[in-house]
């Protein structure tokens, strides 16, 4: 019987995979992970978020509705120093990070696996909306003996492939998504079907450990002196406002400028050498083509030539049609959209699909051409 460590937040959609995966035979074993404590001065609405010890309650209630062990494994040090500290760094480069992307890389599919392997297990599972297909065997921790491909959920208003470009083909193989065919009404109702206490829990649309998405406020407890005042200037160079720090901003926004005119003013460049925010119109924010670092490709292409693809540049964005190119060095490379896409912002994921599939993606480096 394969054994399973499946991740365990407290919420409706990782309890439901543990309840599938323990219905189709496997042996399951339940993990949590602590990966941040919030401080006992943020909200109620915070410290219900996944990393509180209510979400941790939760996830043992369900354990014990479907009988099988649970554990609660502390990754707060890892965590902190993977995700939490370059979220900090990211933004004061001027750049916005997407902490879930550096979750899945170094949390879950890295620290989560090693505990696996050391509790003997087959596979872990998680509950994102994804699906894989993979050819050829796939013997836990024996990387390149199988060819494995990442798809995009059943469900596409739930998919969430794009935060799991970063996994690499082995990583894939020894990993389980039991939801990845379901739609999420299905889940509701196959939880409220199994009796299980987190049936009608509502789920969190936050990054984890920013306390009601004020990420200035958090940015300021973690970095102390990180906000320093500056000015705001036109596209042109001249000087039209001040802004109260830089992480504050990010490209494509328009709240907290407080310049009037008679059209809106967005932020289209944050220079942290100046300590300066640029700001222009709509029209400013659109742009082409860019460069793209840190690529990881689940399903390498031939780049012998340059090839066509669609790409989103942000979770919600529809995928648009784009050519990739090689870069300047082996990880990295160019990405030109057939058509200008708005605010493509450094520090963000660019995920590259044919079709379904996710081929891979990388980190947005930099804007090369506007439209």
């Amino acid at each position: 019987m394969p054994r399973v460590l499946a991740a365990m937040s407290g919420g409706v959609d990782s309890s439901v995979a543990a309840l599938l995966l323990r219905e189709e035979g496997y042996d399951v074993i339940g993990i949590t992970m602590q990966i941040w404590d919030p401080l006992p001065t943020l909200s109620r609405k915070v410290a219900r978020g996944c990393c509180s010890l209510e979400a941790v309650r939760d996830a043992q209630r369900v354990a014990e509705k479907l009988k099988i062990p649970h554990y609660v494994l502390n990754f707060r040090e890892i965590f902190k120093e993977k995700v939490v500290d370059d979220f900090c760094d990211e933004y004061l480069r001027g750049r916005t990070p997407n902490p879930c992307i550096r979750c899945n890389e170094f949390i879950k599919f890295d620290h989560l696996l090693a505990r696996a392997r050391e509790l003997d297990a087959d596979f872990i599972a998680t509950g994102h909306y994804a699906r894989k297909m993979t050819r050829g065997s796939c013997p836990m921790f024996n990387p390149g003996i199988q060819s494995v491909s990442l798809y995009r959920g059943k469900d596409k208003r739930k998919d969430q492939s794009y935060f799991l470009y970063c996994l690499k083909p082995w990583q894939l193989s020894t990993t389980l998504f039991p939801l990845g065919d379901i739609r999420k009404e299905e889940t509701r109702a196959i939880a409220a079907r199994a009796g299980l206490p987190v049936a009608d829990k509502k789920e969190s649309q936050e990054i984890c450990f920013v306390p009601d998405k004020k990420y200035g406020e958090f940015l300021q407890r973690c970095r102390p002196g990180a906000a320093k005042p500056g000015y705001i200037y036109s596209l042109e160079g001249k000087k039209i406002g001040e802004h109260q720090g830089l992480i504050f901003y990010t490209i494509g926004q328009r709240k907290g400028l407080k310049i009037y005119d008679s059209q809106p003013y967005y932020v289209v460049k944050i220079s942290p050498d100046e300590n300066a925010i640029y700001v222009g119109r709509e029209k400013d924010l659109y742009a082409s083509e860019f460069m793209v670092n840190r690529v990881n490709w689940i399903s390498p292409p031939d780049f012998s030539v340059s090839f066509e693809a669609k790409v989103k540049v942000r979770y919600q964005m529809r995928e648009q049609p784009a050519v990739i190119m090689p870069g300047d060095s082996p990880d990295s490379i160019c990405i030109r959209f057939n058509l200008p896409q708005r605010a493509i912002t450094p520090g963000q994921a660019a995920v590259i699909y044919q079709g379904e599939e996710v081929m891979g993606g990388g980190t947005i480096e930099r804007v090369l051409s506007k439209s």
